[in-house]
């Protein structure tokens, strides 16, 4: 998306409107259904807009952290959420970094507590959040192992495998975000966008 339609998006608008585009910006695949979660950095006095945004979508979010001016806020659909968590691979990936639930808020409440650790410089950051946000778990892995380096390409996470399957996935994102910015630009709302959870 080119520069000046972002510029044109944001020009003399509200918090709460700032807010859906950011949401639209960065979580399209998530609100269009097509990922399980995304992450969202927002100013501390967004999260009762955020709320009221997210009325009727049935999306939650969990703040992950918040420091004086921004708060880290993790969106999920509980029944998909949970549902991806209880999978072998992410259970058993995410289960050796200490996470022994399968329930998502004892899950999400342990991967804040990491995220603080990480915030208050006790911990390196835990990059097993990758799994959290439904990157392929080979992928975060590598990524753990490698420090971050020699992927093949990177674009929404950096891909050490399977590089066609990770260009179709990027593909359906970079459409489900067109498609969420157009519905926003011909007046639909975030509850009008996403796919409402069951």
């Amino acid at each position: 998306m080119s520069k000046e339609v972002v510029s044109y998006m944001l020009s003399g608008m509200d918090n709460m409107k700032s807010l859906q585009v950011q949401l639209i910006l960065q979580c399209a695949p998530f609100l269009k259904g097509i990922k399980v979660s995304c992450i969202l950095n927002i100013s501390k006095e967004n999260e009762e807009e955020l709320l009221e945004v997210l009325k009727g979508t049935g999306i939650r979010f969990k703040v992950l952290t918040r420091n004086q001016e921004k708060s880290l806020v993790f969106l999920y659909r509980r029944k998909s959420f949970s549902e991806y968590l209880k999978r072998a691979d992410v259970y058993e990936f995410l289960n050796a970094y200490g996470y022994e639930s399968s329930e998502p808020e004892a899950m999400l409440e342990h991967l804040s507590e990491r995220v603080c650790q990480y915030s208050d410089g006790k911990i390196c950051f835990p990059h097993e959040i990758g799994a959290f946000l439904d990157y392929p778990i080979d992928d975060v892995k590598c990524f753990i192992e490698k420090d971050g380096k020699d992927s093949l390409f990177s674009g929404y996470w950096k891909v050490y495998n399977n590089p066609g399957r990770a260009k179709l996935i990027f593909w359906a994102y970079d459409k489900a975000k067109t498609s969420a910015v157009n519905e926003y630009l011909v007046g639909k709302s975030i509850r009008d966008i996403a796919c409402i959870a069951a």
